[in-house]
């Protein structure tokens, strides 16, 4: 009977997993996790989302357990331990989906070389974005660097159904030499940080299918008009489920296409076109990975290497803590820190403070991102902060400079995410919540705030930061 390892990655999933169904398919499964922190490189999981990793695992173990089977963990360079074990177990065959980040590439294609090599087939499948990137170009044949187009090309092509794994018993080895418990692989922070996480989360295939179905029975019909309020319950959430494919994007368009179902309409209403729109800046964060690899590391824009970027360790750190005096700003940060993500509205926020208010680069915003983001997504990442630099692809021009205090009122306009998550503003006037250093001394003596003393003052004056980033982005434009 053929035997299949199937090599589990970032499609923590049982259902519309094709690398799964096909090794089904043809006979016995061996499912593995391979924790390979060193071909990773600077890119392995950060902290919060060896969190997640741990408890998805679990979930995906028990969901491979009640079919019979097993989820195999093991730890090592993902090629050596992959050659090792189907020389072991008598595995003929390994499967797995394909990945986009550009280390992945490149390892995905050694790996190949090195199974074929030794008479293993190795096989990849396309599993975790709508198009592949490599499938997508604009009308020169060169790749997209502007999403509206990117998406509106997208939107003439077909999105497959999902792929249905039958039901029923997965057949395989009882036993697997050299796995390790999950408790083995270390994947807990070693800081006590994520209480706020077990509360706000559920890791797994079964707490995706939750939120995506939560999401669609209201809050999609409100998309549109309330994606931006933080204070509400107003988006997914379903990035951290995303980019460790306990759900693809092929079953959300599915999930989306049935609402209409009957009608003829698709998307169904404007909340979820909006919505679906989002899953397309997705699948353009990765098409500009794939087609610009050095974009984690350096900017798209050439001229932007010529940035002025200052170095200031004690504002950074302010940035981190959400201590820096402006109180949408801090409650991100501090939103971040409790639950492993933040509110896409606000990530923004926090982002243009970091690279316009402060001048810190953004590839440090990055990196404390990608280590306190449950949802860290190497491609949504760079789009992310390249696009709030100015220096990416369809980014957001330098010059615009989001004001902390409008964006607030703006947003938050009762103040109540900045009560929620900066308590000790709690009992300021809503006309100050934003900017309680405007306060009358006796309104703060009454809301129980002294500035400077259990709430900072603003560590930049909002007028001569913009001043000041607007003068750095001239150096660059005379250069």
């Amino acid at each position: 009977m053929a035997l299949t390892i199937v090599w589990f990655r970032q499609d923590l999933r049982l259902q519309d997993n094709p690398a799964l169904l096909a090794a089904v398919s043809r006979g016995a499964v061996l499912p593995v996790y391979i924790l390979d922190d060193a071909g990773e490189g600077r890119w392995a999981p950060g902290g919060a989302s060896r969190w997640w990793l741990h408890h998805s695992l679990a979930a995906l173990d028990a969901a491979l357990r009640a079919r019979g089977s097993g989820l195999r963990l093991m730890r090592g360079e993902s090629g050596a331990v992959l050659r090792e074990l189907a020389g072991q177990v008598g595995a003929d065959a390994v499967y797995w989906n394909r990945r986009y980040e550009p280390a992945a590439i490149a390892r995905d294609a050694a790996i190949k070389a090195g199974l074929g090599a030794a008479g293993v087939e190795a096989k990849s499948f396309a599993g975790s974005v709508l198009f592949e990137p490599h499938t997508v170009a604009n009308k020169t044949g060169g790749p997209f660097q502007v999403f509206t187009p990117f998406w509106r090309h997208c939107l003439t092509l077909e999105v497959a159904e999902p792929v249905k794994l039958p039901a029923g018993a997965i057949a395989g080895p009882a036993e697997t030499p050299g796995a390790l418990t999950l408790a083995e692989l270390g994947l807990r922070p070693a800081i006590p940080w994520d209480a706020g996480f077990r509360t706000a989360w559920e890791p797994g295939e079964a707490g995706a299918m939750k939120r995506l179905k939560q999401f669609l029975a209201g809050a999609v019909e409100r998309y549109a008009d309330e994606r931006n309020l933080p204070d509400r319950d107003g988006t997914s959430a379903l990035s951290p489920h995303l980019h460790f494919g306990e759900i693809s994007p092929r079953q959300i368009w599915s999930a989306v296409r049935a609402l209409g179902r009957g009608t003829g309409v698709f998307p169904p209403s404007r909340g979820a076109q909006v919505f679906l729109s989002e899953v397309g800046w997705r699948e353009f964060a990765y098409h500009l990975l794939y087609h610009f690899p050095h974009t984690p590391e350096a900017p798209l824009r050439e001229e932007f290497a010529r940035f002025p970027w200052r170095s200031d360790a004690a504002q950074q750190r302010a940035w981190q803590r959400g201590q820096t005096g402006f109180p949408i700003v801090d409650a991100g940060m501090r939103q971040l820190w409790a639950t492993g993500w933040m509110h896409n509205r606000v990530r923004m926020i926090v982002a243009s403070f970091l690279v316009k208010h402060l001048r810190l680069p953004w590839q440090d915003g990055a990196a404390w991102f990608w280590d306190t983001l449950v949802d860290a997504d190497l491609a949504a990442n760079t789009l992310g902060w390249q696009w709030t630099a100015g220096c990416g692809a369809d980014a957001a021009p330098y010059f615009r400079i989001f004001n902390p205090i409008l964006q607030g009122a703006k947003f938050d306009p009762n103040g109540d995410y900045v009560r929620r998550w900066v308590p000790e503003l709690a009992k300021v006037p809503v006309e100050f919540i934003h900017a309680p250093w405007e306060a009358p001394p006796l309104e703060l003596s009454a809301a129980g705030v002294v500035l400077g003393r259990n709430y900072p003052q603003p560590i930049v004056d909002h007028g001569e930061a913009r001043a000041a980033a607007l003068a750095a982005l001239q150096t660059i434009r005379k250069g």
